[in-house]
């Protein structure tokens, strides 16, 4: 009986552990936040007014799947959504973090010619206050569109009272490039962040942005 017991409480200590080495594996995080300009790739997306987003994520062992959004709005008066859907892999090599997967972006309200997918590798590589990225997207092409390669690199820094400067740089192929140069401020249960970000257009200069951009953000 003493053996049985002790077999029993051995089965049921493994089957713990492992519930518990499973339920570790497995996160779950929600994001939101608040901007006075939706910028991407330097471009805006709100046509310089504010926008609400928000995230949901989820990953185990390394894959992730998730939802993002944003409203939108492209100059013409009509507010719309965007519905970001993704998944992929990231993990570490010699040191060297690296991130492939692939994005949709889905327009609901708009024609089908705005929704588009891209496939994207990263890299990346973090000290104790310091840290480089780099990464390249493929447009998928489709029957309504054959969207342009993109990619960018960035650095950040950790700076004294829980302060960050982050700067980067990018070009999209035939459409133009930006940089952009910040400071955040991270706080317990959320960030602030302001960035100045300039984008010059490679055919028509009048559609060159410079922009300063406010954003509150929380993690969940």
């Amino acid at each position: 009986m003493k053996l049985v017991k002790l077999t029993l409480s051995v089965a049921l200590i493994a089957a713990t552990a492992f519930a518990e080495e499973e339920k570790s594996d497995f996160g779950v995080s929600a994001n939101m936040a608040i901007t006075s300009n939706y910028i991407w790739r330097g471009m805006t997306q709100s046509n310089n007014s504010p926008a609400v987003q928000g995230g949901v994520d989820l990953e185990y062992k390394g894959l992730y799947a998730g939802v993002w959004g944003s409203n939108v709005e492209f100059g013409d008066g009509k507010n719309s959504l965007e519905a970001d859907l993704y998944g992929g892999y990231k993990g570490e090599l010699a040191g060297v973090g690296f991130d492939i997967g692939a994005i949709q972006y889905v327009y609901p309200n708009m024609s089908d010619e705005y929704n588009f997918a891209e496939v994207y590798f990263g890299l990346s590589k973090e000290w104790e206050k310091f840290a480089l990225s780099a990464k390249y997207s493929v447009g998928v092409e489709t029957d309504d569109l054959n969207p342009e390669d993109f990619w960018e690199v960035g650095a950040s820094a950790k700076l004294p009272y829980e302060m960050g400067i982050k700067a980067g740089y990018g070009e999209y192929h035939n459409i133009g490039a930006y940089y952009s140069v910040g400071l955040n401020r991270s706080f317990e249960k959320f960030n602030l962040s302001v960035a100045y970000i300039d984008f010059n257009h490679d055919i028509d200069s009048s559609a060159d942005e410079d922009n300063i951009v406010a954003t509150v953000s929380f993690a969940f």
